[in-house]
């Protein structure tokens, strides 16, 4: 390590301090004052017979959002550790500053990857998640996770919010198997986690790479040597280094807000489906033109359907269809449920006239009978079986995407909370993990050249990811860039950080999977007794 530390947390003048601070909690309190405005709207039309269900709601959207602020801590903080750690922006300048681009991230998301995650849960939780079940699952899984990284944030370890959550949706799902026993209730769609698996074990390997080879070629086309210097203590970088580091900053915090501000969101929709079906199951803006291109689609693909299922169907279609979901094998009888399960999913809607008029009393029915089939189609595309013709395939996956716009849709009041609360989270906890990559990975403080080249790496990987609906650790992601960049420098790794970093990355998955089987297990039993 160099004789002469560095303090690139010192204070910075008060008036522009102040003024930053002012400005984040505006933007704040403006987004506050929206999200709340538009949650009684919603809420206004829905009617229970007790307070009870608004009480739910109101925990459950709590604990959620407390996730995302966790999430703040961890991996929004990686977003401006190296503008923080080289004093190109004052601290409280680059929080305002990535929480604007986390929100505008945010607000652009397609929600692919936040409809990924929950596709790890079992199907029947998904279409209960209003029952005792639903709810223990909802809190235990937010529970753990939150619990898991509050512990390594303390620590100061750079734990990814995303390898959290989806061990604690593996807990979730194993436990809801050993607790069913053989009655054929679903666990963990393990085809799904083995892809989501992939994408978080080898993002970090391809942050580590790729940030190495980026600073060695940034060295061979600029020979800049002040590029490649450490921080001097309370001294900006030069101007263009400064741009560089605000721009790859800028980019991280933006490809952060879209892939992983959707995990949040998923769960918060689950949330809201569950407790009030009423007002969020069906997406009331789909206009009654786009209704009519609805039913044209569910027609359509039942006429494709009725080639290939020429039984008769069953006298519960989507029951049928739901235990293809469930255990992925096709029996004779699943074609001619989803063609049964199609009929009426077009019957339901067209006799409506718009998603928004379908009645209150049906609208959770007409909502599940979209996710069965929806799920149904995806998995037969998947398998490629049955072997359906190019044009039938084009037919039923144009049904597909209509079902899920009418299902999978996100709010802007809830991109408005998560942005909120992950800006939130980063103002509170960023010193601790700034401090781990600036100075706690490499034998050698961080270097302009090295934050720019892990943060250009992160950016574009976690952009890719969010375009392939993949979720990714932005934590992994560039502490295995600056790691990365480490290496090809010559500056050697700090082995008990590299060895705090692995191990919490190793014990992640099985902790959290404990944690939240554990914690499912015991809100069961609580919700059950309380019904």
């Amino acid at each position: 390590m160099p004789d002469i530390p560095i303090s690139p947390l010192s204070a910075v003048h008060p008036r522009r301090r102040g003024l930053a601070v002012t400005l984040f909690f505006l933007i704040i309190a403006i987004g506050m004052i929206y999200v709340i405005d538009h949650l009684f709207v919603d809420l206004r039309t829905v009617r229970e017979s007790s307070a009870l269900p608004f009480v739910l709601l109101g925990i459950a959207l709590m604990i959620a959002l407390g996730f995302e602020f966790v999430n703040g801590f961890h991996d929004t903080a990686n977003a401006v550790a190296t503008v923080i750690y080289t004093n190109s922006l004052d601290p409280h300048l680059a929080v305002v500053w990535s929480g604007m681009w986390n929100f505008l991230g945010v607000l652009v998301s397609s929600g692919a990857v936040a409809f990924g995650i929950l596709q790890l849960l079992p199907v029947e939780l998904i279409l209960q998640v209003g029952s005792s079940a639903g709810f223990a699952m909802v809190f235990a899984l937010l529970i753990a996770a939150i619990i898991w990284n509050l512990g390594t944030w303390y620590l100061g370890l750079p734990s990814s919010s995303s390898h959290t959550l989806v061990g604690s949706i593996i807990g979730v799902g194993i436990m809801n198997q050993w607790i069913s026993g053989p009655s054929g209730t679903s666990g963990v769609d393990w085809a799904q986690a083995a892809g989501v698996g992939k994408a978080l074990l080898f993002s970090p390997i391809v942050g580590f790479v790729l940030s190495a080879l980026m600073l060695i070629a940034l060295k061979f086309l600029v020979r800049k040597p002040s590029l490649y210097r450490q921080p001097e203590p309370n001294k900006p970088p030069p101007f263009w280094i400064r741009l560089l580091l605000i721009g790859t900053c800028t980019g991280v915090s933006f490809a952060h807000g879209s892939n992983d501000g959707q995990k949040g969101m998923g769960l918060i929709m689950l949330i809201l489906i569950g407790v009030v079906p009423t007002a969020y199951a069906l997406n009331k803006a789909v206009t009654p033109s786009e209704t009519d291109t609805f039913v044209a689609a569910a027609r359509a693909a039942s006429v494709t359907l009725v080639h290939y299922a020429p039984a008769t169907p069953p006298d519960d279609p989507r029951a049928e269809v739901e235990a293809y979901v469930r255990t992925h094998r096709l029996q004779p009888a699943t074609l001619p449920a989803l063609h049964a399960l199609t009929d009426t999913i077009a019957d339901q809607v067209s006799l409506s006239g718009s998603m928004a008029q379908v009645p209150q009393v049906i609208v959770d029915n007409v909502r599940n009978n979209m996710y069965v089939a929806s799920e149904a189609i995806r998995l037969m595309e998947k398998a490629k079986t049955p072997a359906f013709s190019a044009a039938d395939a084009a037919t039923l996956d144009d049904f597909r995407k209509q079902m899920d716009h009418a299902t999978k849709f996100i709010p802007t009041w809830v991109k408005v909370a998560v942005a909120i609360a992950l800006g939130l989270g980063t103002m509170v906890g960023w010193k601790r993990i700034v401090v781990t990559v600036g100075e706690k990975i490499g034998k050698q403080h961080l270097t302009y050249g090295q934050g720019a080249s892990a943060e250009a790496v992160a950016m574009l990987t976690i952009g890719l990811a969010d375009v392939y609906g993949l979720p990714v650790s932005t934590t992994h992601v560039l502490a295995s860039g600056v790691a990365g960049t480490m290496a090809a420098n010559g500056s050697g790794l700090q082995g008990s950080t590299v060895r705090n970093l692995v191990l919490a990355w190793v014990l992640t998955l099985p902790a959290s999977i404990a944690l939240s089987a554990a914690l499912y297990w015991v809100f069961r039993q609580v919700f059950r007794s309380n019904r």
